[in-house]
């Protein structure tokens, strides 16, 4: 599930209780998509990937 937090936002992971990945300025709008949608790990994983590599 995405949240927003001061900042942006952050990717919260309900089983572990915490905090996951890195935190977003803006949350591509696919991202948010399959996080607050059917949350396929796979592709999560995968759109992650994407992005992380975006930013550098």
């Amino acid at each position: 599930m995405a949240r927003g937090v001061p900042g942006g936002y952050r990717i919260w992971d309900n089983r572990g209780q915490r905090w996951w990945g890195d935190l977003y300025e803006l949350c591509p709008d696919d991202l948010l998509t399959e996080l607050n949608g059917r949350a396929d790990r796979a592709r999560i994983l995968t759109l992650m990937k994407r992005y992380r590599a975006q930013q550098r």
